[in-house]
């Protein structure tokens, strides 16, 4: 499927928000985090407003040039962070101070995350609603797969619902072994993907 990707900068922020805001409102990881569906419609966005500002400053944010899909990249080193991450303490202070799931999420994917090896992180991808099941996803995340592939560079995500995990396998992706398992919640399915031979 051939699309037209363009990088995200500080002017797409607002539309690369609610584009997540949109994506992920119904997702089993959101849904824990905000149970409660009117305060989450009130406080979402600022929580996911956290990783596009991250992103945007650490990474890069892929568009489809028509604005139903972006996926957000981070480069990872190797080796264990010498400092705790600050995001997910970020995260509970904008969007909801008194929540303590919007800290706890972050914490433990942290908790998991590899760093024996250099790597890319897909933090996020979401299409919207209208657009799911088209193949945009995967066609969205093909070019930098194709040069993780030609770079010797593997890939590692989380997936938080069974949906997702499938899409994953299906482009090289592996379960990991270990879920996050979020208190009285879903689980997520931690998956990497070693470099794929031409």
């Amino acid at each position: 499927m051939g699309v037209r990707i363009r990088q995200a900068g500080e002017a797409d922020r607002e539309h690369v928000v609610r584009l997540l805001d949109e994506a992920f409102h119904d997702d089993p990881v959101s849904s824990w985090v905000f149970p409660d569906e009117t305060h989450r419609r009130a406080v979402h966005g600022k929580f996911l407003g956290v990783f596009v500002d991250v992103t945007l400053a650490e990474g890069r944010i892929d568009v489809l040039e028509d604005g139903t899909a972006v996926a957000l990249w981070l480069p990872v080193p190797a080796g264990e962070p010498t400092e705790e991450d600050p995001t997910p303490a970020l995260m509970r202070a904008t969007a909801d101070p008194d929540n303590e799931r919007t800290e706890l999420v972050g914490k433990l994917t942290g908790a998991i995350h590899p760093y024996d090896r250099a790597h890319e992180y897909l933090l996020l991808i979401g299409v919207s609603p209208e657009r799911r099941g088209e193949g945009i996803g995967s066609a969205l995340m093909a070019e930098v797969l194709e040069r993780c592939d030609r770079d010797g560079v593997p890939v590692y995500l989380e997936a938080s619902n069974a949906r997702s995990r499938r899409l994953y396998e299906r482009l090289g992706f592996t379960f990991m072994g270990t879920t996050v398992d979020l208190p009285d919640g879903p689980a997520m399915w931690p998956m990497w993907r070693e470099p794929q031979a031409g």
